[in-house]
């Protein structure tokens, strides 16, 4: 009988090691020509492998684009969650710097897996349910920072609450978002408060801003402008932190 902990099999150990290569080789591609050039048999063919035992693997493209958003979606998730959770990480505003350096300085260091998860959808390909919890862990840590943030009284519930002015659908979107992350206990440490609907709408403003302020970056917006784009990046996340409330 097996235990939970037991030391994996030789053929585990294989079948571990080939799949990163796998993936390895999928990622060198889709610097090379794109997801939508990304080929199952090219990868099988620089492996040295046949294409049939590649599909054992992964029976489709599409299925080897899902483990790579995951894989990307998660790594970026983890840098974020690394510099809020990090030594002398200090205040929340500290915290929420940290996390959006780290951001763009993982996007920076892999613009292709990037572009996959951020950049133009890949035509017939449809994210399967699995790429919603890593997704997620990014803008979950900037709740996080927030909620956290109330609960240390480093936000008032004055300025959590706010006069932004939610009306309509954004008023019941947001009230409806923030009931569900208050009961998602991932979003905050364990003596974090819920966020209010408006305090999480300049979240959301600031989140999508940073975003796009990578995505300029990244695709070459910044071109004889702001370039290199140090000083303007960090002087908008600053005034991004200003914008929900963090003092």
């Amino acid at each position: 009988m097996t235990t939970q902990n037991a030391p994996r099999t030789a053929r585990q150990r294989a079948r571990a090691e080939l799949t990163r290569e796998i993936t390895e080789e999928a990622r060198r591609q889709l610097a090379a020509v794109g997801a939508n050039g990304l080929s199952l048999r090219a990868v099988a063919r620089e492996l040295g492998m046949v294409s049939s035992a590649l599909y054992r693997y992964y029976p489709s493209r599409d299925d080897l684009l899902t483990a790579l958003i995951i894989d990307a979606y998660n790594a970026i998730g983890e840098a974020a969650e690394t510099a809020i959770a990090g030594p002398g990480a200090g205040s929340a505003r500290a915290r929420w710097l940290a996390a959006c350096h780290a951001v763009r300085g993982w996007a920076l260091d892999r613009p292709h897996e990037y572009a996959l998860i951020y950049g133009s959808p890949v035509p017939g390909y449809r994210a399967p349910a699995a790429t919603i919890g890593p997704a997620a862990r990014v803008p979950l840590a900037f709740v996080g920072v927030l909620a956290t943030a109330i609960a240390d009284g480093e936000i008032t519930t004055d300025a959590a609450r706010g006069a932004d002015g939610l009306t309509g659908a954004l008023a019941d979107q947001a009230a409806a978002l923030s009931a569900a992350l208050a009961l998602d206990s991932s979003a905050a440490s364990a003596n974090a408060a819920a966020v209010p609907p408006g305090l999480l709408v300049r979240g959301v403003v600031a989140w999508t801003q940073l975003f796009g302020m990578i995505s300029f970056e990244l695709f070459g917006q910044f071109v004889g402008s702001f370039e290199p784009a140090d000083a303007f990046f960090a002087h908008t996340i600053a005034q991004s932190a200003t914008l929900v409330g963090l003092p």
